[in-house]
């Protein structure tokens, strides 16, 4: 009974340690998150006034013609997948690969109709273990990752589509809605076929329309991606501090639980020997 009793004492102990841990991560995740979110939201308007006034030049310049504004028949497909380098947060990173790999799955039939690009650990480790073609790869990227972090990538995930490497380039990545909702989400980021519908504005340029545009489609694209990648990092943080929060309320759970058992053991224990001492001052009489 006493070494039974021992036990369920170290599985308490163990189980409060655990709860700490748990506890102190949740509260990190939620500093962090509030950083994320605010870094997302604050690349908003530049993205979106970046979009007016390509879609404002593209709408004004009649005939105007650039591979990011043209349609092609798709004969090759880009993924490009924005994952976590760490784990512990819930369902975040197993969402949106298993989304990407049930779309790679229903529209391709070999690995030289698809290229992929991946952010993060979690992704690459997943395509590589499973033999996908990974074109091109950035981990260890901070909590707070600036622009220059994910240059490289966006900008090589853009010409590849330019130089006709492939016929069409999604972004995959979880999207932000709140601190316990992220939703995994494939967006078809090039070509950039919705600007069609945009206002002209009286705007002049040099040296030309054309020459603007030639610069700014490539910028608006990588613009895009780098939004995707700060949703992705709040969604991250949302994730893992309500995947802390659950694993600290089961911790909760279980010390009740643990506590309940070990209390019924004690009592148990101090019947046995009270009944022991009755027995024992019967018999001596």
């Amino acid at each position: 009974m006493a070494k039974g009793m021992r036990e369920i004492k170290r599985q308490i102990k163990s189980t409060q340690n655990t709860k700490q841990i748990t506890k102190a991560m949740e509260m990190v995740a939620a500093a962090k998150l509030r950083r994320a979110q605010l870094a997302a939201e604050s690349a908003r308007p530049y993205a979106d006034k970046l979009k007016e006034v390509v879609g404002s030049i593209a709408a004004g310049t009649r005939g105007v013609k650039h591979p990011m504004l043209q349609s092609r028949v798709i004969k090759k497909t880009g993924y490009l997948v924005i994952t976590s380098d760490r784990g512990l947060a819930g369902g975040y990173n197993a969402n949106v690969l298993r989304k990407v790999a049930a779309e790679i799955k229903e529209k391709h039939s070999s690995p030289n109709e698809y290229a992929i690009f991946v952010i993060g650990r979690k992704g690459r480790d997943f395509f590589r273990k499973r033999n996908m073609p990974v074109v091109e790869e950035v981990t260890g990227l901070s909590d707070s990752p600036a622009f220059a972090d994910i240059k490289s990538i966006a900008a090589s995930a853009v010409r590849n589509f330019e130089n006709g490497s492939y016929d069409e380039l999604y972004l995959v990545y979880n999207e932000f809605k709140n601190a316990i909702s992220q939703i995994p989400v494939i967006k078809r980021l090039l070509p950039l076929d919705d600007m069609s519908g945009s206002a002209v504005s009286n705007y002049e340029y040099e040296p030309s329309p054309e020459g603007v545009l030639e610069v700014l489609l490539p910028k608006y694209a990588e613009t895009l991606i780098y939004s995707a990648v700060l949703d992705g990092k709040a969604s991250e943080f949302g994730a893992r501090m309500t995947a802390m929060n659950n694993a600290t309320k089961n911790a909760t759970k279980m010390i009740s639980t643990y506590t309940l058992a070990y209390n019924r053991a004690r009592q148990a224990s101090i019947t046995q020997e009270i009944s022991e001492i009755v027995a024992g001052a019967n018999a001596a009489q």
